[in-house]
């Protein structure tokens, strides 16, 4: 009698248990965004699928657009081969093409060949406001993508 009186209070207290129901999330409720912090305080740009960074930074002072190549979190800088990396500017209502180079950094160890950060110099950049463009082709060191648009 014992046992039987047990197993029908476990079977009512697993029955209420169940029937309870979660409130629902709040109309205003809005799921967590993915975001990540640029090194430089720079323009952050994604690349593929989560898979890497760019971080550009426009200097009007001296003329000069840097890009950092960056790992998915932006976190930890991505040394690559590249010769040149080549963008279409859009500034001004103009639209103007530009070659950026490697940078070695001896504080790093990085040189051309295996550096994470390219550069350009061009005097129209000084006069230029809010750039916008596409980058043509990146090569994370084996790893391709092309048409990669940014926007400042």
């Amino acid at each position: 009698m014992k046992r039987s009186l047990l197993y029908a209070m476990c079977l009512l207290i697993a029955g209420f248990l169940c029937s309870c129901e979660r409130p629902p999330a709040p109309a205003n409720h809005v799921a967590p965004v993915h975001h990540h912090t640029a090194p430089h305080g720079g323009l952050l740009v994604e690349v593929g699928s989560h898979q890497f960074n760019l971080e550009l930074l426009h200097d009007a002072a001296t003329g000069t657009l840097t890009l950092y190549t960056l790992d998915a979190h932006a976190e930890h800088f991505i040394r690559t081969a590249m010769k040149a990396i080549d963008v279409t500017l859009h500034t001004g209502g103009q639209v103007r093409s530009l070659t950026l180079k490697p940078v070695a950094n001896p504080a790093t160890g990085e040189t051309v060949g295996a550096t994470s950060q390219y550069e350009a110099q061009a005097d129209w950049l000084k006069a230029a406001g809010e750039i916008s463009g596409i980058i043509t082709e990146l090569d994370f060191n084996g790893v391709k993508f092309s048409g990669i648009p940014f926007d400042q």
